[in-house]
């Protein structure tokens, strides 16, 4: 039996239940732009658009899609940075009834092809620098037109100088003669047909992202309107964050993460979301100093980068109303220095935890603004049921005992793309009637409802038939004054199964030695008992990230297979032993 949530001990300030309205993204936002219509909504590189006239370009863009010949039930591919252009197209889009499948604009010719065929997308919108990506495959596709944007269409006449000056003149001139090209400053120029808006149900499919295919192919997870308005709702009311309130688009737009927390619950709120195309931490941390959002949200790789970075360190830092990180495990030790740097600078928060994955848009869980416990990634969100289970079971596990995150909720996903086995592998039917998601991340909670994440299920190590929690021994390595940056996979071994494996980035000035590597081993056995303690170290420059910047474990565990393949030692599903 899932508990009820602790509102009224924990956070009374958020209802245990929302009312969501039963519309589209689209009709939402239009009844922000009615609320607060002279509102800031959005801020892109110092260009700003009040709500009035974000609808007011919507329905030009959503005008221009349907005399191209976009309708209810197509899909229109995105592939863009945080952009102006992006997020018009994206409720366009969804005014008119179609689908829009977002994808990572420096996606390759075959990762497009495949996305595009995946998707039957018809149409698409990308930057200019990607136009040669696109041409090569759409001919094997049923995409046949395509719609380029320049970043320089939303920015003013001395930035895009500035950047025609310093990247745009480098970009590859387009064919005049491909009949397929639409420009976006064009039809946002042009005058159409009024589109009508669609009869689109709420719970329609409106949105497909893509798992991260870390286990092969990446699949298409089919979210509805509903799953982005209860979630985006639920952010807002979590967070407090209203029209008076700015929140740092920092995450890609491709992402749940991005899309769903940094710019739609923005756009719930009655907020501005400030979009951010390109992540640097000088980038951010400019943006932060002037700028002044409210809301901070990022992985950890982004807080220990803002971190190190000295305007960050010197900007006033009273503004910051709540920061949250998700998407990976946060180092203890990158939490305290930027706890310690924001109340250096007039600010006074704690970065809090939460957690979420696409197949539930993204957050749906975090710490009370008002609280704060150890470890913790919070309680569920109003309207998210969150219960843990014995591993590869439906029964429920015992308070306090590690099992698998199941969820159920308006938020969960309506299933995978065109993969009905998928689909019935991870939404499984319970004893109490109600369908729950199974996500594959291990965790526990506690006697008051909050829940303690441990790893995603594929990161567990079997040393020695002992578990290892990687993120454990990856908060001791954190710990020590020379390294920047670890992660811990585990490696086929004859004698233990799998051994504990260290990547480590050094500090600047900081050598890679055999003697550093004795030295962090040696503190190691200090605070780990002996199967968790990391038998080799491999020392890098720099570690492998994923696409919204969390550090890349799979790509690492997978170099370590390719060695002992190559050396004969692994056939892909055991280790040869060799005496």
């Amino acid at each position: 039996m899932v508990k009820a949530k602790p509102w009224h001990k924990f956070y009374s300030g958020v209802p245990e239940s929302i009312d969501y309205p039963q519309v589209t993204m689209y009709e939402s936002v239009m009844r922000t732009v009615k609320r607060v219509p002279d509102k800031i909504a959005w801020d892109f590189l110092g260009t700003h658009c009040t709500y009035k006239d974000f609808a007011a370009q919507i329905s030009q863009c959503a005008d221009a899609l349907a005399q191209l010949g976009l309708k209810k039930g197509d899909t229109i591919t995105i592939s863009m940075p945080t952009s102006p252009q992006g997020i018009i197209c994206f409720y366009a889009a969804n005014k008119l009834g179609a689908i829009a499948s977002m994808i990572h604009p420096l996606s390759t010719e075959p990762e497009i092809e495949f996305y595009l065929n995946i998707s039957k997308s018809t149409m698409a919108l990308t930057i200019d620098a990607f136009y040669n990506k696109f041409n090569n495959v759409m001919n094997r596709t049923e995409c046949k037109t395509l719609i380029l944007a320049k970043i320089g269409d939303y920015l003013s006449p001395i930035k895009r100088f500035g950047f025609w000056l310093t990247k745009g003149r480098k970009i590859p001139a387009v064919p005049v003669n491909d009949k397929r090209v639409i420009w976006f400053k064009d039809i946002m120029s042009t005058q159409y047909p009024r589109a009508e808006k669609a009869d689109m149900d709420t719970d329609d499919t409106a949105v497909i992202l893509y798992s991260g295919g870390t286990t092969g192919k990446p699949k298409g997870i089919m979210l509805s309107n509903m799953n982005f308005i209860s979630q985006g709702t639920m952010v807002a009311k979590w967070g407090n964050l209203d029209e008076n309130d700015a929140i740092l688009a920092i995450l890609p737009i491709f992402h749940g993460f991005g899309l769903g927390v940094c710019v739609n619950a923005a756009f719930m709120g009655g907020g501005k979301s400030i979009l951010v195309p390109q992540f640097t931490p000088e980038i951010v941390a400019k943006l932060i100093k002037t700028k002044k959002p409210n809301f901070l949200i990022g992985v950890p790789t982004l807080y220990a980068a803002l971190n190190k970075n000295k305007d960050f360190k010197n900007a006033d830092l009273s503004c910051i109303k709540a920061a949250f990180c998700g998407a990976d495990t946060l180092p203890n030790v990158v939490k305290k220095e930027f706890e310690k740097i924001v109340k250096d600078r007039g600010g006074n928060v704690k970065l809090l935890e939460g957690y979420g994955l696409t197949e539930a848009v993204t957050a749906i869980m975090a710490m009370p603004l008002n609280h704060f416990r150890q470890n913790s990634i919070g309680i569920p969100f109003p309207d998210m049921d969150a219960k843990i289970v014995k591993g590869n079971t439906i029964s429920e596990a015992a308070m306090g005992e590690d099992g698998e995150i199941c969820l159920h909720g308006p938020a969960v996903m309506k299933g995978y793309l065109d993969n009905q086995k998928e689909t019935d592998e991870t939404i499984k039917l319970h004893e109490d009637g109600k369908k729950w998601l199974h996500t594959g991340d291990i965790a526990y909670q506690d006697s008051d409802g909050f829940f303690y994440f441990k790893l995603r299920q594929k990161r567990l190590i079997k040393s020695s038939g002992m578990n290892v929690y990687p993120t454990h021994v990856e908060e001791i390595l954190y710990a020590i004054p020379d390294i920047a940056e670890a992660c811990v996979i585990g490696v086929p071994d004859k004698d233990q199964i799998e051994k504990v494996m260290a990547f480590v980035v050094l500090k600047p000035g900081v050598e890679p030695s055999k003697n550093k590597e004795k030295e962090i081993i040696t503190i190691c056995r200090e605070k780990l008992i002996k199967w968790n303690c990391p038998r080799k170290i491999e020392f890098r420059e720099e570690l492998p990230t994923t696409l919204v910047g969390k550090i890349a474990f799979k790509v690492l565990q997978d170099q370590e297979l390719e060695k002992l393949r190559a050396k004969g030692e692994y056939t892909g599903d055991k280790l040869i032993c060799r005496n």
